[in-house]
């Protein structure tokens, strides 16, 4: 029989945990906002070009992409808690490494070590779903979802105004504050690790997956620049496709992988992952529109020549639909099934990229547009994590989770690399700022994203089991259904 799954936090501490781990899915949000909307900033600060201060965000997704994975394998074990605040005492490193004014490699070496921390939203949701009852334990997993997405509009207007007011530095000494602050409730407050046996390390699978999404991170971050043509593009792109089929073929073969493929035969968890690359690529390809779009000089003929802190209050609406549909979501879910939610959120979110593409001309619409989008990504982000923790056992939590999250930055990636190439094709030579054609080709090409995704959780997730039993959630809301794979994973954790 197995040992306890995990030691239960006394009650005080109980109630302070799901607190808590929020603050670390808020981490997550400041640290992807130290990224994009400075990167102007820091090429101004440091007098290098944008393509080099691009780097200040490259680097920080490509670290997060190679270590989540493994930070979740570990995450699953009796290392969980240390792997947790060294991943918080990482971040807070890169982040007093960034706010000191030694130049850009200095901050581009401290922007690499924040990128640990995008693979603490996994591993909190791993310790919500062993620590906490199920009546709060997947709730609690919607909120943490949510907030990764929340954190990007909330973090945005938040770390633009500081910069912009206090200088680029003063970004960075915020994050810092931040991450002191989620470091010190972490120690007091996280629950002890895991009492399972430790997994042996899948070192083969951890090179072969860090090479592999390391090379295609790259591949898309330079592909403007070297060209879609060129033959280091190409070459490099093949040479990770090869590299993604060995590391495939040796997770499928090994006994203790570093993520367990055999997974995703679970229609449930199949939906989920593709769902996180697509729905993934079709967030970040409207959010970066946005924030190009309301920065562009009005001089081009459209565009609102918006300052930093303003561009980042458009994408306040969007944190608040996400979270608005937070509260919707599980009545939803118990009533009609995860399949019919996801589908709808991708109806809300096909409508907002509509409505970029034909109605952008004054800037209440572009709240209103953020507004909508966030309402969809918010129903679809938080049903995916249910979907995966009802269908892997507990001890797989934290690394089913972590790949999902890997599919969301690899998604994230695409779609901002994807809005600025439409773009560049739309930009006349000699000229600086593209057409307006450009944007609304743009929002046409996510509007078919969005009809794919339609079409995928039409026909992907699996139908929902007669007599699955929504448990309460406080406050008279109901949580995601139970589904039989989610109680034998219980009861497993439980023994």
């Amino acid at each position: 029989m197995d040992s306890p799954a995990m030691a239960g936090p006394q009650p005080g501490r109980q109630r302070a945990l799901v607190p808590v781990l929020v603050s670390l899915g808020m981490l997550v949000a400041v640290v992807s906002s130290l990224g994009a909307p400075l990167v102007p900033t820091i090429a101004a600060e440091e007098h290098v070009s944008l393509n080099d201060a691009q780097w200040s965000l490259t680097v920080t997704l490509l670290v997060g992409a190679v270590t989540t994975p493994v930070m979740g394998r570990l995450g699953d074990g009796p290392r969980r808690r240390p792997v947790i605040l060294g991943a918080l005492v990482a971040v807070l490193a890169g982040c007093v490494l960034a706010a000191l004014p030694l130049g850009i490699g200095c901050l581009v070496t401290g922007r690499a070590l924040q990128g640990l921390g995008l693979g603490l939203t996994p591993l909190a949701i791993a310790t919500a779903r062993d620590a906490l009852p199920p009546e709060r334990s997947r709730p609690a997993v919607a909120l943490l979802s949510i907030t990764t997405v929340a954190g990007v509009g909330l973090g945005y207007p938040v770390t633009g105004l500081i910069a912009q007011s206090l200088g680029l530095y003063a970004g960075f000494w915020f994050g810092a504050a931040v991450s002191v602050a989620a470091l010190v409730a972490a120690v007091v407050v996280l629950p002890p690790s895991p009492r399972r046996p430790a997994p042996r390390p899948d070192v083969p699978g951890a090179v072969l997956l860090g090479a592999a999404l390391a090379g295609l991170l790259l591949a898309l971050s330079e592909a403007e620049l070297w060209g879609w043509k060129s033959v280091r593009l190409l070459v490099l792109v093949g040479i990770c496709v090869l590299l993604l089929g060995v590391w495939a073929a040796h997770e499928l073969r090994t006994a203790r992988p570093l993520v367990d493929l055999r997974l995703t035969k679970d229609r449930g968890v199949l939906t989920a992952d593709v769902t996180a690359l697509v729905a993934g690529l079709g967030m970040y390809l409207l959010v970066s529109l946005v924030t190009r779009f309301v920065q562009t000089p009005r001089e081009a003929g459209y565009g609102f020549g918006a300052s930093v802190a303003v561009t980042g209050l458009v994408l306040l609406p969007f944190s608040l639909g996400s979270l608005a549909a937070g509260r919707v979501v599980p009545l939803l879910a118990r009533r009609a099934g995860t399949a019919l939610v996801l589908a709808l959120g991708c109806v809300f979110s096909l409508a907002a990229v509509l409505a970029f593409a034909l109605v952008r001309g004054q800037l209440w619409e572009l709240f209103a547009i953020m507004a909508v989008a966030g309402f969809g990504i918010g129903w679809i982000f938080a049903v995916m994590p249910g979907m995966i923790v009802g269908s892997v056992p507990a001890h797989e939590t934290g690394s089913a989770m972590s790949f999902n999250q890997v599919l969301r930055y690899v998604g994230y990636s695409t779609g901002s690399v994807l809005s600025a190439t439409v773009l560049q094709a739309h930009t006349t030579a000699g000229s600086v700022l593209p057409t307006g054609d450009g944007y609304r080709t743009a929002a046409l090409l996510a509007c078919g994203v969005w009809v794919v995704m339609i079409l995928v959780t039409t026909v992907l997730p699996p139908r929902r089991r007669r007599g699955a039993v929504a448990a309460p959630v406080p406050g008279g809301a109901a949580a995601l259904p139970r589904t039989a794979g989610e109680d034998a994973a219980r009861q497993e954790a439980a023994r």
